[in-house]
């Protein structure tokens, strides 16, 4: 999309997006094998408060389910057949897991194609300017626990960021949210497209935690307000 088609606040990061090296979207790109499933993931900003400013759809899902329990995530999932590619699949699975209608959401821009090694998908990710939104909420609360519009400033704010470690010797970026930790390849690409949109703010690296301790700080975090479903 032509970067003046869109507000001043996400000009920036559109046109960034032309000559993008998926290296740089804040997650390890690799070659995915030949029976990767490929998957699309809606990464949407829409104008939130005056008060907040600009801010992304964030859900964070059950509890019980068998795959990937309590991560926060971007509304997305596997590209079904039916669908008119990622960007389709993208739109599909917002709808379907927390009721956004795909009539108010603009893409702007398809990002390079990032390999999640343990899941097995090859995803790619849907830029979008939330033009007209949605009342928004889990359609399935067996899938989806809590949705929210959680505000750029917060998430650039360097007292909400931190690395995690996840694995013994994996460390990845990480953003406490009240409720919710985004960390692995959700808090990797949030932290790469924060990036690309000149964004981000200078934050202490050094601040390391485990996974354990992550989650009970986003849980301790005090709820700013910012509308959590």
């Amino acid at each position: 999309m032509d970067p003046d088609d869109v507000p001043e606040w996400l000009r920036t990061l559109v046109k960034r997006t032309a000559d993008l090296d998926g290296g740089r979207l804040g997650w390890p790109r690799t070659d995915p094998p030949a029976d990767a499933r490929p998957a699309a993931v809606l990464v949407l900003f829409g104008e939130g408060e005056a008060e907040t400013g600009p801010d992304v759809l964030l859900l964070r899902r059950a509890d019980n389910l068998n795959s990937h329990p309590g991560q926060v995530a971007f509304p997305g999932g596997a590209v079904d057949p039916g669908d008119d590619g990622p960007v389709g699949a993208a739109l599909r699975e917002a709808t379907e897991e927390v009721g956004v209608l795909a009539g108010g959401v603009r893409p702007v821009a398809v990002l390079p194609e990032l390999h999640v090694a343990h899941s097995g998908f090859r995803v790619t990710p849907v830029l979008a300017h939330w033009r007209t939104p949605s009342p928004v909420a889990p359609v399935d609360p067996a899938e989806t626990a809590a949705v929210a519009r959680v505000p750029v400033s917060w998430l650039t704010d360097p007292a909400n960021r931190i690395r995690v470690r996840y694995a013994e010797r994996q460390l990845g970026p990480a953003f406490l949210v009240p409720g919710m930790l985004v960390w692995g390849f959700t808090g990797g690409l949030l932290a790469g497209v924060l990036d690309l949109a000149g964004w981000a703010r200078g934050w202490n690296r050094d601040d390391v935690r485990e996974l354990g301790a992550a989650w009970r700080a986003a849980e301790e975090a005090d709820d700013v307000g910012f509308g959590t479903h």
